[in-house]
């Protein structure tokens, strides 16, 4: 019995250096951490002690900064001079200049003229053109209708009323960004588009909104040209 007694100590001695082997072995559970290794399952890097998408610009994809350890879109710009003629640069993107319209509608402008974002211009054809259903564009990663769009929307509406037309509102979004993003931002465009012709009193009914992201544009390039060119929502007729 003194034999046995004697040998318990260094049983239970065995057990606590085990116990304290696996539970040193253990990592913190996330989002908490202590290296990046403890997050990068998520794809994320350790900053001070939780798991987030970022600590510096480089952990982020071209096009995106790290901003309070969140990957944005890159400012578009950071100065009016980076944003070409016409523009100006507004809480770091590139705007078209306010400049005084003519127009918002074709009974503005004077005989054989029609309106066309916001100038009057010469056509043969004024009603045909204001029922051509052109695309509307958009600012960088914007989906708020700009005074231009607003105006074009007003014709298209009066449009799709007198001939009870039904259309199918397609979003799309230049290559900049994640394509989650884009997929949001493009189905927000199409949705500012139909809320803004329901409110002018197109049925809802007849409206229809898909978002295509950056998979559709209009333009291939990686330029300023192509971006704008993509950064539209288009109508089709069902």
């Amino acid at each position: 019995m003194g034999h046995h007694n004697m040998r318990i100590p260094h049983f239970t001695t065995g057990l606590l250096a085990t116990a304290a082997i696996f539970l040193t072995a253990c990592p913190p559970t996330y989002p908490k951490c202590e290296s990046d290794d403890h997050c990068k399952d998520k794809g994320e890097v350790c900053v001070q002690g939780q798991c987030a998408e970022c600590a510096t610009n480089a952990n982020c994809k071209d096009g995106f900064v790290c901003d309070a350890n969140k990957c944005v879109p890159k400012p578009e710009c950071t100065g009016d001079s980076g944003c070409g003629e016409g523009k100006k640069c507004s809480k770091g993107k590139c705007a078209v200049a306010e400049v005084k319209q003519e127009c918002a509608a074709d009974d503005d402008c004077p005989s054989g003229q029609g309106c066309t974002k916001g100038k009057c211009a010469t056509t043969t054809n004024t009603s045909k053109n204001a029922c051509a259903f052109e695309p509307v564009r958009f600012d960088f990663n914007e989906y708020n209708l700009s005074a231009p769009v607003q105006a074009a929307l007003a014709q298209y509406a009066d449009c799709i009323k007198k001939g009870s037309l039904r259309m199918t509102l397609e979003g799309h979004a230049d290559e900049r960004g994640t394509d989650e993003f884009n997929m949001v931002l493009s189905q927000k465009r199409a949705a500012s588009v139909r809320k803004y012709l329901v409110d002018l009193g197109v049925s809802g009914g007849a409206l229809d909104t898909v978002g295509y992201g950056e998979n559709k544009p209009a333009m291939n390039g990686s330029n300023e040209e192509a971006w704008t060119a993509n950064r539209r929502v288009e109508f089709k007729k069902r």
